[in-house]
């Protein structure tokens, strides 16, 4: 019933061994891809800006320059 010949030992090995390198394949392939551009992050993080509400309507606008969101339904 539960015989254990070796032609099915060696092809649950051949599994085993095949799912243990197919992750072992995807997780290098993950750190190769995020090592590739380290500093994408930083990068992202540098060319974003602040944003404050719109003193008159809340719209958020550049914390830099004017206040108001130059919008034509804004009554500011």
């Amino acid at each position: 019933m539960f015989g254990f010949s070796l032609s099915k030992l060696l092809v649950l090995a051949a599994l085993v061994a095949a799912v243990w390198y197919g992750f072992r394949w995807v997780q290098r392939r993950q750190q190769l891809q995020q090592s590739a551009d380290p500093d994408k992050m930083e990068r992202s993080a540098e060319s974003s800006q602040d944003l404050v509400a719109c003193s008159q309507c809340g719209v958020f606008v550049p914390a830099t320059g004017k206040r108001s969101c130059d919008r034509a339904d804004c009554p500011g």
